[in-house]
Order: C-alpha cells, then structure tokens, then sequence
C-alpha cells in the first residue's frame, strides 16, 4: 500500500499502519480508510498551525466540526474519529508521547438497518444465471455461497479449492483481519457448489489455478467482478438496483435465519462477528419487516 508521509511524521505514521495492521489485523480496506483520514487530518493541521501529534480533545473535535461542516457523511466522520482516538493510543504505545490525552468523544453512529432481499428475488437471480454456459454455473455458485453462506465478498474471493471438504460439509474462509473461520457447507449449496467445480469450472481453468472462482480468461476473480456479476443477473432478474450488492446477500441470509427461527448466538457464530451487537441488527431489521408486514398486508389483520 502506498504511503504519501514523508519525514519522521511520515516514519510515525507508518508504523501505526504496521500496528494496525499487524496486531489489529485491520484490513487492506480498513487500512487505506485510515491512510486517506490521516491525510485529510495532516492538510488540517498544516492549514491551521497546528501539530499533527497533537491528539488532544480541542483540534480533534476541531478537525471533526470541520468535516461536517463539508456535508461528509456521518459514518465517514465518525471513523476519522475512532481512527484518531486509535492513532493517538498508538502513540503513547510508541512512545512517541509520554501521557495518552484526553479522547475527544465518538460522534454517534448513524442508525441504518441492511437492505435484503425477499426468497423470491433471490430465486430469480439464481435462475436468471442458468443460460447453460460455464460463467453461468459460475455466476449461481457465487450467489447460492453468498446467500446460502452468508459469506463476505473478500471470503468468496479468497476460497480455494482445498478449501472446500465437501466429505465433512465444511467450508474455510479467511474473514475481517484475515482471520480463518468455518462455514457449513451442505445441502442445496454444496451439490450446486460441486456441480460447478466437476461439469464447469474446468472449462474455465486454463493455468491450473488454485481458486474456486475464475474469470473468463482463468484467473482469480475480485470483489469489483462479483458486484459486476450481481449487477447483470439482477437487472435480468427484475431487482432494483439499489440492492445488488453482494452484501446484500449476506444481510438477506443472516436476516432469513432470524425469522426462520435461529438463535442469535449462533448466527453471530455463523456469521464471524466479533460483536452480538453487531449481529443484533438483524433483530431489528426482522422485527421491522414484521411490524410492516403487520400494517400494511391485507390478510395480516
């Protein structure tokens, strides 16, 4: 990852990103948020007079005011914060500094709930991937894992061949942090899944990769491709743009869970999250689908 700091700044800020990255285990995204905030925090500083290293609560909340004050959206700001209260703990762990500062306080989190799609929708992407051609069977094993999976865009790129022991119904996924997690793999899913590697995917690999999912010309396939996969067999299938995401199907797969009557905790397991808060989303996502189903369905009453 290229880092634009020069200087002993430059030196400092480096290895803040090694320490996030190798004893946080933040990712590759994770990191380069971090990277374009201390940026935009670095220009602050040097239009204002002010130290970079000077972490207290005044010019953070300062630099913080400064960016809504430029209509930047609330999560946005809200992680140039925690990155800063991050940065400013990694100092003293440094030692770059000898007292941590008082923390400036984290704007609160916006409240959205994950958009979803219904079983029917689902179907008809699935079925609208079925044109009997390799990169279809292709293209309905990406979605039958992310759906039927709940699996993360960067896992479904990640998986590898010998990741999949078909024998014990298990699949390994390297999540968040390159954190390795397992993942059933039964069912519909997997006859589907090994359908694709025996019939169709040879017809894709043609320098003996080691990747479940290949692109036409056999090489491993990336997170912007799998949103560009979703994006044609949705528009086929009728599906508003606005939810062809694929994480769209991992929120539709935990939030299907829920309302088919899986505990919490073990959705949270399933899903990799280090937070039941994290998974408690899908609660409120479920219950708010109900209390519409509630009003506005006819034979709800």
């Amino acid at each position: 990852m290229k880092r634009e700091f020069g200087g002993e700044l430059g030196k400092t800020i480096g290895r803040f990103i090694d320490y996030m990255r190798l004893e946080r285990g933040c990712s590759e995204n994770t990191q380069r948020a971090y990277m374009s905030d201390l940026k935009l925090w670095t220009g602050y500083c040097e239009e204002e007079g002010r130290d970079p290293l000077d972490l207290r609560e005044e010019p953070v909340s300062r630099f913080l005011l400064s960016l809504q004050t430029e209509a930047r959206k609330k999560s946005s700001v809200q992680r140039a914060g925690a990155m800063l209260r991050s940065f400013a703990r990694f100092l003293q762990y440094d030692g770059v500094t000898d007292n941590l500062p008082a923390l400036v306080p984290l704007p609160s989190r916006e409240k959205t709930l994950p958009q979803v799609m219904t079983e029917g929708e689902i179907q008809r992407i699935m079925n609208a991937c079925e044109d009997g051609t390799a990169l279809g069977k292709r293209d309905r094993a990406f979605i039958e894992l992310a759906y039927g999976a709940g699996m993360r865009a960067s896992e479904l790129c990640g998986i590898r061949l010998r990741d999949l022991d078909a024998s014990n119904g298990i699949l390994y996924a390297r999540g968040k942090g390159d954190k390795e997690r397992t993942i059933p793999y039964i069912g519909a899913v997997r006859t589907l899944v090994e359908e694709y590697i025996s019939e169709y995917r040879p017809k894709l690999d043609k320098r003996g990769e080691e990747w479940l999912f290949l692109s036409r010309s056999g090489r491993q396939l990336h997170r912007e491709t799998l949103w560009v996969i979703l994006h044609k067999r949705g528009i086929a299938a009728g599906i508003p743009r606005d939810r062809l995401h694929p994480h769209v199907l991992r929120h539709t797969f935990a939030t299907h869970l829920l309302r088919n009557g899986m505990d919490q905790r073990t959705l949270q397991e399933i899903m990799g999250h280090s937070s039941i808060m994290t998974t408690e989303k899908y609660t409120h996502l479920d219950m708010e689908l109900r209390d519409n189903y509630d009003k506005y369905h006819p034979l709800a009453r």
